[in-house]
């Protein structure tokens, strides 16, 4: 395969360090414009990799999918390199000027490339619940594909993890842990009452605002999902453990049960970043060294190879 160091954004004030991966017959085949995939990360600062522990799920999928012909471009999340600086205007930080004016500058860099052809985006977690909405914010893409996704807000996905790292711990760090949730929970309750501006000043989790979630939630995928009419592959792990597949998978099956767009695929025995996992339900299953399973991956590129031909 080809790697070639790509910049996303350049000349702005975010500019990412990106590589674009390419079948190595890419520069021999400009006639036949290869398809092609932005991939977008999931929430927290994240590398071009997204790696996590042992494993790299971005830079698994790129090379196996180059290895099929078709092109990935995989970039830095702009928190991962900019968070400090960003953090100097936390009140006006939202998931547009976190993730997805950067998932559309790299969409542009690749229509501008002779050599590509139709453009897909992957959203993992995070990015699976955004991606319907790059797609309606300029992504224009010919076709979604939502890798451990939701359909619920974000802060209701944190609550039941946190629910779920609680009942992991015995007493007294039990005790200071729920006492931290409950401030929480408290705070995620308000943003609902608060204006916009007041979101702005208000504190929720960490340095994150109100205004975060409040502008996410303003958007919700389902909008999106229930009007779409071009294709679309929604898939997960049957043993996630940071995204419920009994209330997110199953969320997805509902919503587009009667969409014959729509191609729905658990896979069992994987996790949230579709390695296998070892039982023990938390971020240790990443500690272990592992590659995205290949069924994962064929199944993306042929979902791709039909859509695109």
């Amino acid at each position: 395969m080809i790697e070639e160091k790509i910049i996303v954004g350049k000349g702005s004030t975010y500019p990412l360090n990106g590589i674009l991966t390419l079948p190595d017959t890419a520069n021999e085949t400009a006639q036949n414009a290869l398809p092609a995939v932005v991939l977008v990360h999931g929430s927290g600062p994240q590398d071009m990799d997204e790696k996590v522990g042992a494993v790299t799920p971005f830079k698994d999928i790129a090379q196996a999918l180059a290895e099929k012909g078709i092109a990935v471009l995989r970039y830095d999340k702009r928190t991962k390199i900019y968070g400090r600086k960003m953090m100097k205007q936390a009140a006006e930080i939202t998931v547009y000027s976190e993730t997805i004016e950067d998932a559309i500058l790299a969409t542009e860099l690749l229509r501008s490339d002779s050599r590509i052809g139709k453009v897909f985006v992957l959203g993992h977690s995070m990015g699976g619940m955004l991606a319907p909405r790059i797609d309606a914010e300029g992504g224009n893409f010919d076709g979604i594909i939502i890798a451990a996704g939701s359909l619920r807000e974000l802060r209701v996905i944190m609550l039941d993890q946190f629910s779920d790292l609680l009942d992991r711990y015995k007493g007294l760090i039990k005790f200071i842990a729920s006492k931290q949730i409950d401030k929480i929970v408290t705070n995620f309750a308000a943003i609902d009452s608060l204006t916009d501006d007041q979101a702005k000043e208000k504190k929720v989790i960490g340095g994150t605002r109100a205004y975060y979630f409040k502008e996410m939630e303003a958007h919700p995928s389902k909008y999106y999902l229930e009007s779409l009419d071009k294709p679309l592959f929604v898939f997960q792990g049957d043993r996630d453990f940071q995204v419920n597949p009994n209330k997110d998978f199953e969320g997805y099956k509902s919503l587009l049960a009667n969409k014959p767009n729509a191609t729905l695929r658990l896979y069992p025995g994987l996790n949230h970043v579709f390695t296998n996992s070892y039982k023990t339900g938390t971020m240790k299953d990443y500690k272990v060294p592992g590659t995205v399973a290949q069924e994962v991956t064929d199944d993306i590129a042929e979902w791709i190879w039909h859509v695109a031909t």
